[in-house]
């Protein structure tokens, strides 16, 4: 397992999808306390961590005001935009942002880029990694275009199901999202499944 080059990939965990936020996922913040134990994990395991962000503009196609299906969340520069205060992302955590253009919904990592401009599917082409582990917000949203473009780009995607939670705009979306993953060839794991195995 340690010969393998595996990354963590944290989705959207910000101030505005948790509860009191502009777009709360209903419970959000659970994923918060399971999200810092599989952190810890990665880091013991000199493993890499990708944090992706919503860094939307003030115009957007993405929001109500201007067509859109979503209210105004994440704007750049907002406290809303950040990331939640509980979160321990560390030092080297790769920051990834994401919607910042105006005509665009950013909702996969894959639409993301690093500080430096880079696309994440380049920063993880450079670095050698085979697999990634996606949890954060949300299920039937962002984790799941996340999931889906990591398969379609020939990574080995592994839902984090224990630190995860959905929208469910409608009641079952986060079940079809699971499921679509699923089917496309995502696997699922749970922290203790994972700490036995990254301590092999």
């Amino acid at each position: 397992m340690k010969k393998l080059k595996h990354a963590l990939v944290i989705v959207d965990v910000q101030v505005d999808f948790c509860p009191g936020g502009a777009l709360a996922v209903p419970e959000g913040d659970a994923v918060i306390p399971v999200l810092n134990k599989y952190i810890k994990l990665f880091s013991k395991a000199g493993l890499p961590i990708f944090a992706t962000r919503d860094w939307h503009p003030e115009h957007t196609k993405h929001f109500h005001s201007h067509g859109g299906r979503w209210p105004e969340h994440c704007k750049q520069g907002s406290p809303g935009a950040g990331f939640h205060p509980a979160l321990h992302l560390p030092d080297t955590a790769v920051m990834l942002s994401k919607g910042m253009h105006p005509e665009e919904d950013g909702y996969s990592a894959f639409d993301a880029t690093d500080r430096h401009g880079a696309t994440f599917k380049n920063c993880l082409k450079q670095i050698g990694i085979t697999t990634l582990y996606f949890g954060g917000l949300a299920t039937d949203y962002c984790v799941k275009w996340s999931v889906l473009d990591a398969l379609t780009f020939g990574f080995h995607a592994v839902v984090l199901s224990d630190a995860v939670k959905g929208v469910n705009i409608d009641r079952h979306d986060t079940e079809k999202a699971l499921a679509e993953m699923h089917q496309q060839g995502a696997e699922t794991t749970t922290l203790e499944k994972l700490t036995r195995l990254l301590l092999q």
